[in-house]
C-alpha cells in the first residue's frame, strides 16, 4: 500500500510517503513563533495554508510519484490546535475527492508510537511519549493504548519553551536548553511526582524564578533537565513494573535530547530491560508517521465523519478491531 500522510497538528506542516510501511518521502516546514512567543494558532495555520500546495508537491517528487501512484491519503485528525488541524483536514479531503482515494483519519498520538515502534525492532514497549502538546506514560493492554500516567498541567516540551522564553531564546527552546545544560551545576527545584502523574509548571515557574534573581542560564538548564527527567524515569519504570513489559520506547519531539535517553538507558539497564529511541527525524511532528499508522490500520473514513478532533485522546482509539 502507498499511502500519503499530512501532519498539521501544531507548528509543523509535513507529508509523507510510505510504501508498504517504508518511508520513501518526508517534507516537512515548520512554523517559528516571533521571538518570545509561544505558538500563536491562528498564525501557524496561515502558514500551514501558504505551505501544504509547495510541501505536498515536492513530496511527491522526491518519491518520483504522482497522485495517480497513492493509493490512500492519511491525515492527523487530532490531537491538537484547531486553527492547524482544519488546514491538513481540508487538504487531505481535497485530495482524496478530487483523486478519488479513501480518506485516513489518524491519531497523532498513535502515530508518534506506531513510527517509533517501525522504525525499531521494539514490539511490545511501554512508551514514553514527549513532545510540546504532550506527556504520557502509554502501554499496549486489552486492544488500546492505555495511559499509565500523564501531565497534570503543561507537557514537558511546552515546560522547556517557557524556560526558554523567559531567557528571550527562539522556539522550539528544547534544543537550547540542552545546549545550556552541558556547563550547568545542579541546584535543588521542586520535584512533582503524583502517583504516576506529573506536573511541570510549578518546576518551570521556579526555575524562571531563580533565573531572575541571578541564577546563571546553564545552571537554571541544567538543574531543571535532570529534575524533569529523573521524574520521567520514575513514572516509566513504575509502569515498567507495573506491566512486566520489558521495552521501553522514547518517542515524541523531545524524545532527540541526548540526556534523557542517557537517564532512561541507565534505567533499563538496571531493569534488564531494552530501550528504544524514535529516530530523531521521525521524533518531531512529520507527514510519515500519518502515513505509516494510515498504512497500518487501513480504515477508511467517510467525508462526512473526518471533522477534526481536538482533544482525542489515545486510549480512546481501538487498535485491535
Amino acid at each position: 500500500m502507498i499511502c500519503l500522510g499530512i501532519e498539521s497538528t501544531a507548528h509543523t506542516f509535513g507529508a509523507g510517503i510510505v510504501n508498504n510501511n517504508e518511508v520513501v518521502s518526508d517534507v516537512k516546514d515548520m512554523y517559528i513563533p516571533p521571538k518570545g512567543s509561544g505558538i500563536i494558532p491562528r498564525e501557524a495555520g496561515i502558514h500551514h495554508i501558504e505551505k501544504s500546495t509547495s510541501i505536498i508537491k515536492e513530496c511527491l517528487e522526491k518519491a518520483d510519484m504522482t497522485m495517480k501512484d497513492i493509493d490512500a491519503v492519511a491525515f492527523s485528525q487530532g490531537p491538537g490546535l484547531p486553527q492547524c488541524l482544519r488546514v491538513g483536514g481540508v487538504v487531505a479531503r481535497m485530495l482524496a475527492l478530487k483523486h478519488k482515494k479513501p480518506l485516513l483519519g489518524v491519531n497523532h498520538c498513535v502515530a508518534h508510537i506506531e513510527v517509533g515502534k517501525n522504525c525499531t525492532s521494539s514490539k511490545d514497549p511501554v512508551v514514553l511519549y514527549l513532545s510540546g502538546g504532550n506527556t504520557q506514560v502509554i502501554a499496549f493492554t486489552e486492544g488500546r493504548y492505555r495511559v499509565f500516567g500523564e501531565t497534570q498541567d503543561v507537557p514537558i516540551g511546552n515546560a522547556l519553551d517557557m524556560i526558554a522564553r523567559s531567557f528571550g531564546l527562539s522556539m522550539p527552546g528544547g534544543i537550547h536548553i540542552e545546549r545550556l545544560a552541558k556547563s550547568g551545576k545542579y541546584f535543588e527545584l521542586p520535584y512533582v511526582v503524583k502517583g504516576m502523574d506529573l506536573s511541570f509548571s510549578g518546576l518551570a515557574t521556579e526555575a524562571i524564578r531563580q533565573y531572575k534573581k541571578g541564577v546563571s542560564m546553564e545552571d537554571v538548564s541544567y538543574s531543571f533537565q535532570e529534575t524533569c527527567f529523573a521524574m520521567l524515569a520514575e513514572v516509566a519504570e513504575r509502569a515498567m513494573a507495573h506491566t512486566g513489559k520489558r521495552e521501553l520506547l522514547l518517542v515524541g519531539g523531545v524524545a532527540a535530547n541526548k540526556r534523557l535517553q542517557e537517564m532512561l538507558n541507565i534505567m533499563c539497564e538496571e531493569r534488564g530491560a531494552k530501550f528504544f529511541v524514535v529516530p530523531m527525524k521521525y521524533s518531531g511532528d512529520n507527514g510519515s508517521m500519518i502515513a505509516v499508522t494510515g498504512s497500518i490500520y487501513n480504515r477508511p473514513i467517510e467525508i462526512e465523519n473526518s471533522d477534526v478532533r481536538q482533544k482525542w485522546r489515545v486510549d480512546e482509539v481501538a487498535i485491535d478491531s
